[in-house]
């Protein structure tokens, strides 16, 4: 209650002549909260609270600039206080694409998620951003063995199945690093963009890295909170993938060859998610991300059993899921 104090006599400050209401707009899975500022005549305003000295808003500022300048719409930065860790920003509604997503809009709504996803990738600068480098792609593959097999699922691994994860991380790594490099927003999701004008509004960029091509593509279409089919998802890649070329972007010029970077990407990222869902749980006490698991483990599953390189990690899920059917009741 006292930040929400101070957030109201900053934006009074702000306002001196004008009254307004505050309501929570949202919060994510971070430290930063977002209210609505609802003025007299019926406009509004959006405030992040970002305690600063667990929030950063550097990087959120930096991203967003070069996020607008691209041609995107990203909220708006009216006025900024880095001590107190408050941002007053343009508001993007209400409509998440999750809400919005359903079998008449997806053509038009991941048309125009793609469509600004190739300004943010044309816009991109090898020095502006952080590199999302080998070291940054292996801590995150670690989240999995950490919190997912051990944490969550209860299980030691032996030096055999140590060596066999390993070795797909190996293999892993070697095609992400080998893919072209943009501007990655690095969670480019139905959750993080939003119904506006233009469209898509983005939100929850502040992660963003320079890195795979591919990255943000899964983030979008292996999406962990819905579902496609994956002729449909096929059919929207191409369209990016044609689209992309067109823009001049560095996409391989065989699409097989891109599907299947986007294929190991998509292994990469969900395999960090199960760790980051499994943390969620364990370490932060949030339990809304277990019921998305079976989703990402089923992407996951689906990709493995397609190529071979990835085959000891579909014998070490097989393991854990006969482990688990095998434990008494009340164990993993």
């Amino acid at each position: 209650m006292q930040r929400q104090q101070q957030l109201s006599t900053w934006l009074s400050g702000l306002y001196p002549n004008e009254t307004f209401t505050l309501a929570p707009a949202s919060a994510d899975a971070s430290f930063r909260r977002y209210f609505r500022a609802t003025f007299a005549d019926g406009s509004t305003k959006v405030v992040m609270d970002a305690p600063p000295q667990l929030e950063n808003c550097q990087p959120f500022l930096h991203i967003g600039k070069l996020f607008e300048a691209a041609g995107t719409h990203v909220p708006h930065v009216y006025a900024q206080d880095l001590e107190q860790g408050f941002l007053l920003l343009s508001d993007l509604g209400n409509t998440t694409y999750l809400q919005a997503l359903n079998k008449t809009t997806t053509t038009q709504l991941y048309g125009a998620a793609t469509d600004a996803l190739i300004k943010i990738q044309l816009a991109s600068k090898p020095d502006e951003l952080p590199p999302y480098d080998e070291a940054l792609l292996r801590r995150e593959l670690n989240l999995f063995p950490e919190w997912y097999i051990a944490k969550h699922l209860g299980i030691t691994l032996s030096a055999k199945q140590q060596a066999k994860l390993e070795e797909v991380f190996v293999r892993i790594l070697a095609n992400n690093l080998a893919q072209p490099c943009v501007y990655v927003h690095r969670d480019y999701h139905s959750r993080n963009l939003m119904v506006t004008e233009p469209n898509p509004g983005i939100l929850d960029f502040q992660d963003a890295v320079y890195g795979a091509i591919t990255y943000d593509l899964a983030s979008l279409f292996k999406d962990a909170y819905i579902r496609w089919e994956e002729e449909e998802i096929m059919d929207w890649l191409i369209r990016y993938w044609e689209k992309a070329r067109q823009a001049g972007l560095p996409v391989r010029q065989d699409f097989g060859d891109f599907y299947r970077d986007y294929e190991l990407m998509g292994v990469q990222r969900h395999i960090k998610v199960l760790g980051i869902f499994a943390r969620l749980y364990h370490r932060d006490g949030k339990d809304g991300y277990l019921k998305d698991m079976p989703l990402v483990m089923d992407y996951l599953r689906r990709a493995c059993e397609r190529y071979i390189d990835l085959k000891p990690l579909l014998n070490l899920l097989d393991e854990f899921e006969l482990r688990a059917t095998q434990a008494p009741e009340g164990q993993v």
